[in-house]
């Protein structure tokens, strides 16, 4: 399997990354092309057909164990095929927050799941590389493949499972499912109006998932749309700005975090020191250090903004 087919985006899906001169426009989303720049446009998430569910993990949903309690968190899990069991079961009956993890599960693993062995062929490749970058990708590639282990092609993981579950959560009060939505260009409604009611709300809520899920949204994509006017959007630095929010608001983004494990193992951008957070990585890596005073100043916005806005 060559490495250009493992290159898909974690958890959010993200669009467009960006970091320092890097800049990654309608990248690759999990088993196709998913990009924010159809954010207004059909179709409707009500016409969205439902997975074909493989031979594996998803046909045993109906057997899943009880869901997880709130203390064990998604970056705790060590082995995210037996925590999509627990999950499963929860997200049928209904429960919003199983079903966006869980869509987060499928979301991490789709790279691995859809050909492991490809998948850790790629990573050998890496390996003969002395380049420090390279070697903190292996890394981060090592890390999804212990912890998706157990997943196989025949669980269908890719584009339409993280939509389906995220569709389901959103219906059942998600806010982040929601917010993910309109990143992934999706939206439950397709209105002016609801995305910015949907970014007020989110701003609101001051919850770290919603936050880090509706940044791709508030990037480069969102740049002359009037619903997003008085907002911190429309260019990269507004994605990273949503992002480093959702981390001092609680969100994990320590340096083995789905975040920069995601940023790393998938679009190969990786810090050279194993030990960074996402935002040490950010300042050091992306913003320039004239930029600094007015990245901390939107990411303040963002956190005392309490969903109103001119």
């Amino acid at each position: 399997m060559p490495l250009a087919r493992s290159r898909l985006l974690w958890w959010l899906s993200l669009p467009a990354l960006a970091l320092a001169a890097f800049a990654w426009h309608g990248g690759e989303g999990l088993g196709g092309r998913v990009t924010t720049r159809t954010a207004h446009r059909d179709p409707q998430v009500a016409d969205i057909p439902a997975m074909r569910v493989g031979d594996g993990f998803l046909a045993e949903r109906s057997n899943a164990l009880a869901v997880p309690t709130a203390a064990s968190g998604f970056d705790a899990q060590r082995d995210f095929y037996q925590y999509a069991r627990t999950l499963a079961g929860a997200a049928e009956q209904g429960d919003a927050q199983a079903a966006w993890t869980l869509s987060r599960v499928y979301d991490y693993c789709a790279a691995y799941a859809q050909d492991p062995s490809g998948y850790a062929a790629d990573s050998r490749r890496l390996e003969t590389s002395t380049d420090a970058g390279v070697a903190a990708m292996v890394r981060a590639r090592a890390r999804v493949a212990r912890r998706c282990a157990g997943f196989s092609p025949a669980d269908g993981l890719g584009a339409q499972a993280v939509l389906d579950e995220r569709v389901q959560a959103a219906r059942a009060g998600s806010l982040a499912s929601e917010a993910s939505l309109l990143a992934l260009g999706r939206p439950l409604q397709d209105s002016a109006d609801y995305r910015r009611g949907l970014v007020q709300r989110v701003l609101a809520s001051r919850d770290p998932q919603a936050f880090a899920a509706i940044a791709p949204a508030m990037g480069a994509a969102a740049n002359g749309d009037a619903a997003y006017r008085g907002f911190v959007a429309g260019d990269q630095f507004a994605l990273l700005a949503w992002q480093l929010a959702a981390c001092r608001l609680g969100l994990d983004c320590g340096a083995d975090s789905a975040l920069m494990t995601g940023y790393c193992a998938n679009a190969g951008i990786c810090s050279r020191d194993a030990t960074q957070n996402f935002s040490n990585f950010v300042f050091d890596a992306a913003v320039p250090g004239q930029g600094a005073d007015k990245m901390d100043e939107l990411v303040n916005t963002l956190i005392q903004t309490e969903g109103e806005t001119s």
